[in-house]
């Protein structure tokens, strides 16, 4: 499990970059909203998360390609919740800059991804 932790993190941190890059790119360059920003970073790492973690972390060679990109997808659906949450009481509330509330939503949402899909999502 803790090499495939390893493997989930640097795997994460490929997605940070994408996550970020897309976050920036629409809120400071496309002027959305931060949150609609924040979402579509968001969602578009986890889909390069999902190919992977699919091949390279869990080498998963489940047939049902789909079904386990919608679980991944809707166990990072929470994770992104839960990442607006978090941004929202550090950056609204808190007054810390919005892209270091970024990344501590990012350590706290990794864990939760991490076990969900551990568990659920690559269990075949």
């Amino acid at each position: 499990m803790f090499a495939q932790f390893v493997k989930f993190c640097v795997v994460g941190g490929v997605g940070m970059v994408v996550d970020f890059g897309i976050t920036f790119l629409c809120k400071e360059k496309l002027r959305l909203n931060k949150y609609i920003a924040n979402s579509l970073g968001f969602i578009t790492a986890a889909s390069c998360n999902y190919l992977l973690n699919r091949v390279w972390t869990f080498r998963s060679h489940d047939p049902q390609v789909a079904q386990q990109y919608m679980q991944f997808i809707g166990i990072s659906a929470i994770g992104l919740l839960l990442n607006n949450v978090i941004i929202y009481l550090l950056s609204d509330k808190a007054r810390l800059g919005f892209y270091w509330s970024k990344l501590l939503a990012i350590g706290c949402v990794t864990l939760w991804n991490f076990f969900m899909n551990y568990f659920f999502t690559f269990t075949a």
